[in-house]
């Protein structure tokens, strides 16, 4: 998707067509949802399968969600053509599940090292341009040299970009990441952020909570390999999403606001998102989306200098609101105003997906469902989980490590998967 260019007109028969709605029913999902279709969400959300496939593992992006999930939730509550919309878009998870499943998708994020790791997750290119940066990864992991000069970027230095990277333990990390980037081809964009993205995945598997740094042959090692997974990914995704690929875009903003958008003026003119399926900041519960941690809990922002994108903020930036006032008055405010965004952007027809875990589940779950029917949405339950627990789905999430994986697990280890859609 480029611009503000409408769809494909040549939808608009099955638009019209329509297909029966998701209907309410006391607070359960009904019509359009059958009980296998039900199933399939739920053993999805019940998987522990490890994030693995098409372009997932690209960047492990912080609470990032499962692809499973999202591919049910896209298969299940969309048809090939529609509109998957994510406010939230973090690790680009459900672009990239939408992309391979034949869905137009709209990103929204207000971190520009997430829409820059989505951007680069679904960007398609073709055989010879992959290659092309294979070789490049080869002649870089060749090319690093701890007696040669890497480039200073002192401007990135100076704002505190590389800050904790020159102890005596990681400078030849650091060394060599500054030739790596000083090295991305030019000339390309698509092909520059693709490289930019393999030397981010090396840098953050070699520094991000690693108790022990590796040596530099392990180092180059995992760049050319690195390299060979992106371009595997992309071309698995590619030959998923076919000849005539469904159209992404991608916004660099607040999920508030977002219907006023004049991007997206022309892509929600003539039809709504069928399914919005998001995952929000979790309430009070300590997320890095924003740094790694190195040598215990330094926090580096150098993610964002391999990216060549500007960090926004502190935490509280990312997380909608300082997670130590134990009542998150800014959170709730600016959820309830994200919510009404939703909402705007939605019609009837639309089903809205959230996945979110909580630090105290039993009171922050109460204000969140307030916060969405103060924005005009009601939630949605389904049938099949009427007599379990309080008649949601929750999930498991395996291996969710906070603080370096530190600490036992917590409320947060524990999603519940939230539907919505427009109160009647």
């Amino acid at each position: 998707m480029s611009g503000i260019a409408p769809f494909d007109t040549a939808l608009r028969p099955m638009l019209e067509a329509g297909r029966a709605p998701l209907i309410g029913g006391g607070g359960r999902l009904t019509i359009g949802l059958s009980a296998d279709q039900q199933r399939r969400l739920i053993d999805a959300a019940h998987s522990m399968a490890p994030v693995a496939g098409l372009t997932h593992n690209f960047y492990r992006y912080p609470a990032r969600f499962s692809p499973q999930v999202a591919r049910a939730a896209i298969e299940t509550l969309s048809e090939p053509g529609d509109i998957v919309a994510d406010s939230f878009v973090g690790g680009g998870t459900s672009l990239v599940e939408a992309l391979a499943s034949g869905r137009h998708a709209i990103g929204s994020d207000i971190s520009t090292l997430a829409v820059f790791v989505a951007r680069v997750k679904t960007t398609l290119l073709d055989a010879d341009r992959l290659q092309i940066v294979e070789r490049w990864a080869e002649r870089t992991a060749t090319a690093i040299n701890m007696r040669d000069e890497a480039p200073p970027f002192e401007d990135w230095a100076e704002a505190g970009y590389l800050r904790h990277l020159d102890h005596r333990d990681r400078w030849r990390i650091r060394k060599a990441l500054a030739q790596a980037v000083g090295w991305v081809p030019s000339g390309d964009q698509a092909l520059e952020d693709l490289a930019r993205c393999i030397v981010l995945r090396t840098a953050q598997w070699a520094l991000d909570g690693r108790r022990t740094i590796p040596s530099l042959a392990e180092f180059k090692a995992n760049l050319v390999s690195s390299a060979k997974a992106a371009t595997a990914g992309l071309t698995s995704l590619a030959a998923a999403a076919g000849d005539d690929p469904a159209n992404i875009l991608i916004l660099n903003r607040s999920a508030v606001g977002l219907e006023t958008d004049p991007c997206l003026s022309g892509c929600l003119a003539e039809r709504k998102p069928r399914l919005i399926l998001t995952s929000p900041p979790y309430p009070g519960v300590h997320v890095l989306y924003h740094r790694w941690q190195v040598d215990g809990r330094k926090e580096t922002r150098a993610p964002f200098w391999i990216a060549n994108t500007l960090d926004g903020a502190g935490g509280s930036y990312y997380t909608m609101g300082d997670r130590k006032r134990p009542d998150l008055p800014v959170y709730f405010e600016t959820l309830a105003a994200a919510q009404k965004s939703l909402a705007a952007i939605s019609d009837p027809d639309t089903t809205i997906v959230q996945i979110v875990a909580f630090s105290k589940p039993d009171s922050q779950l109460k204000r969140y469902n307030e916060a969405a029917a103060a924005a005009g949405l009601e939630e949605l339950r389904l049938d099949l989980l009427r007599d379990e627990g309080d008649g949601r789905l929750w999930r498991e999430v395996p291996n969710r490590k906070w603080y370096n994986g530190t600490r036992p697990a917590t409320p947060a280890s524990n999603e519940v998967v939230l539907f919505y859609r427009l109160a009647r």
